[in-house]
């Protein structure tokens, strides 16, 4: 815990399960589609990513990359088959997975108002390259964020403390000044060690009401986010 001075102002919301629905929900509509129990998808991901040598992280393989997405697709396709005996084809992920996604509008109302009022608004997100003009296309940047820092782009990513600095950095802002909105609490867990806020996001309209605190007034630090 990290007692921090002074209003924050520089509000880095992640992508997914925060300006789109949670992640669950999408994999589980996502699996359905595919005719695939989720359970199943998750273990060959896991498997994957545990012979990459990512250990439980299902998309390190993916975000920073340590695969491409051909391979990776190849790979969990073999994982699904060797272990589960089904048999799917899972190419052009990206595209299939953002195909019915909805966009979070209460909190990018939120984030449209903050950055109405001069704070600085950023997307950091740990992303992979593939998935790039699909994000982009569901969420136009242009008019919403002052940076984009991607994973994939920035050779780290979350929750390591490098990933964070670059980010204070195209801000121009002390790590005070920052606060991090993502929906896993150890994103959040990371920014706080690097010395800015974390909110974990569990639904807009709190998330709303500590961030503009935390605009308005400054705050305590506290992994998980009890901003």
């Amino acid at each position: 815990m990290t007692a921090a001075t002074g209003p924050v102002r520089a509000v880095w919301t992640d992508y997914g399960g925060v300006l789109t629905p949670p992640t669950a929900q999408s994999m589980e509509s996502f699996s359905a589609r595919l005719g695939v129990p989720s359970a199943q998808l998750l273990a060959a991901m896991r498997q994957v990513s545990r012979d990459c040598g990512a250990g439980e992280d299902l998309m390190a393989p993916l975000d920073t990359p340590l695969l491409t997405q051909e391979t990776w697709e190849r790979r969990v396709e073999e994982a699904l088959a060797a272990h589960s005996g089904i048999r799917v084809d899972l190419s052009d992920y990206p595209a299939r997975w953002f195909a019915d996604r909805a966009v979070n509008q209460p909190w990018l109302d939120t984030l449209y108002r903050l950055r109405g009022r001069g704070v600085f608004v950023g997307l950091l997100s740990n992303m992979p390259p593939a998935w790039d003009r699909h994000w982009r296309l569901a969420v136009p940047p242009e008019d919403l964020f002052d940076a984009v820092v991607l994973s994939y782009d920035s050779g780290c990513r979350k929750p390591e403390e490098e990933i964070f600095r670059l980010a204070a950095e195209r801000a121009g802002m002390r790590p005070e000044e920052c606060v991090l909105v993502d929906d896993l609490a150890v994103n959040c867990a990371g920014a706080v060690r690097a010395g800015w806020h974390g909110v974990e996001f569990t639904g807009a309209a709190t998330a709303t009401l500590r961030v503009d605190a935390l605009v308005t007034a400054g705050s305590v630090l506290v992994p998980g986010g009890e901003a």
